[in-house]
């Protein structure tokens, strides 16, 4: 690892990218969940026709603008992203036993919840995968805050690339602005961290970015995807 991340020191974004395709052809894949930091790489990776796999992960509670900006999304780049389910038969096994919104009772049953309809499916989505690449930033929550470039993700047996963690929330936006990057109309309503449209809400002026993700438990703020 310490030679990729020589080798990676001082590239930028789209040539750290490349470099990691170049080194794992055709096992490389960038998961999105059609966030701000998201839609910057997904620009990234289209404009500048780096070999990639993109996929994106759908729980079944997602919103409805979350929706239309992968449909605006695919118009606009139109280039192919695979969508990937949760199991039919864990999903109904949840239902059955603990109703459709369970992951407000406990911490425990919300990460159950996240489990089921978002770690499984990446689980899935990750096989075979030697590098992955996220939009996670450093800046977004005190749990990030040791982030790294790149990092060995030894549950999954594979390196894990977060080309934008130094990046500032102004950085972002100003790239989303000069690329013309379509990005969710609920940003401009407070939201900032979109997840499942039951788990998700406006954040006020002052709170912090991760304020209205499962606003009504005390807890790390993460479903396990990332820790």
């Amino acid at each position: 690892m310490t030679d990729i991340k020589t080798a990676l020191a001082g590239l930028s974004e789209t040539a750290a990218i490349q470099y990691l395709t170049e080194q794992f052809p055709g096992a490389v894949a960038f998961s999105t969940s059609f966030g701000q930091e998201d839609q910057v790489l997904a620009d990234m990776i289209w404009r500048n026709k780096l070999p990639v796999r993109v996929f994106t992960l759908d729980t079944g509670r997602l919103f409805q603008e979350t929706y239309e900006l992968m449909d605006l999304t695919r118009a606009r780049y139109k280039q192919p992203f695979e969508t990937y389910f949760p199991e039919t038969a864990a999903v109904e096994k949840l239902v059955a036993e603990k109703g459709f919104n369970s992951f407000y009772d406990s911490v425990e049953n919300r990460k159950e919840c996240c489990f089921i309809r978002k770690v499984v499916p990446l689980n899935r989505a990750l096989q075979g995968v030697k590098v992955w690449i996220t939009g996670l930033r450093a800046e977004q929550s005190e749990n990030r805050q040791a982030l790294e470039a790149l990092e060995w993700d030894e549950a999954r047996g594979l390196y894990k690339f977060n080309p934008l963690v130094n990046w500032t929330y102004e950085e972002m936006l100003a790239y989303l602005d000069k690329h013309n990057v379509p990005f969710n109309k609920l940003h401009n309503q407070g939201f900032v961290s979109i997840g499942c449209a039951p788990c998700t809400r406006a954040i006020e002026p002052g709170e912090h970015p991760r304020a209205g993700r499962w606003w009504w438990e005390q807890s790390k703020k993460e479903c396990g995807l990332h820790g």
